[in-house]
C-alpha cells in the first residue's frame, strides 16, 4: 500500500486527492494522510507563478516532513488579475520519493465585482465569499465555484481534473524521465 501525504487538512482537498488517485490508479491501494503544509506564499496568491509556487512548496513540505511517504501533494488556489478583474484557478503539484514531479492546473473563472472589491480591500477569496454570500468557512464546502455555479461544479470537481493532470508523469513515466 502506497502512502500519499496531502499538504492540507481541508477535507475537500483530501477527497479530491483520493478521487484522483483512485481514478488514475484503480488497481493500486493507497493510504492518505493530511499535513498542514505551509505554502510560503501570500495568504491570497496572485498570479500563476505565485500560485504554482505555493503548490510546489506544500508538496515539498510534505516530502520533508514525511520522507517515508510515496507521494506528496500540494494544492494551491490563487487569483489572476486580468484587465482589473480577478480570475480564480488553482495549481496542483505531486512529487514522489524518487524525485518525479507533476503539475496540473484548473480552468479559470471570472469573479463577480463584489468579490473583486473585497479582495482589493485585502480579503482572501474564501473570506470575501463568506461575506458576500453569508456563508461560514465556504472554502471547506463547495467554495466560491460551487456557490457561483449552484453546485454544478464544486471545489472538488474544480480541482479533480487538475489533480489527474498532475499525475500524468506517474502514469507515463517514459515520457517524463
Amino acid at each position: 500500500m502506497k502512502k500519499v501525504i496531502v499538504g492540507s487538512t481541508n477535507p475537500i482537498k483530501l477527497e479530491t486527492v483520493k478521487e484522483a488517485f483512485g481514478t488514475t490508479f484503480p488497481t493500486e491501494a493507497f493510504v492518505f494522510e493530511t499535513f498542514a503544509a505551509p505554502s510560503l506564499v501570500s495568504d491570497q496568491p496572485i498570479g500563476q507563478t505565485e500560485t504554482k509556487q505555493g503548490a510546489t512548496n506544500r508538496a515539498q513540505a510534505c516530502k520533508d516532513a514525511y520522507p517515508e511517504g510515496d507521494f506528496f501533494v500540494g494544492l494551491e488556489g490563487g487569483l489572476e488579475l486580468i484587465e482589473d478583474m480577478y480570475w480564480e484557478s488553482a495549481w496542483m503539484c505531486v512529487m514522489d520519493k524518487f524525485g518525479t514531479v507533476g503539475f496540473g492546473r484548473t480552468s479559470a473563472y471570472l469573479l463577480p465585482q463584489t468579490l473583486s472589491d473585497l479582495i482589493n480591500q485585502g480579503h482572501e477569496l474564501g473570506t470575501a465569499t463568506d461575506i458576500v454570500f453569508n456563508e461560514t468557512n465556504s472554502k471547506q464546502k463547495s467554495a466560491t465555484v460551487g456557490i457561483l455555479t449552484n453546485d454544478l461544479i464544486t471545489r472538488k470537481d474544480f480541482y479533480r481534473d487538475a489533480m489527474i493532470f498532475a499525475l500524468i508523469p506517474f502514469v507515463k513515466p517514459e515520457l517524463y524521465s
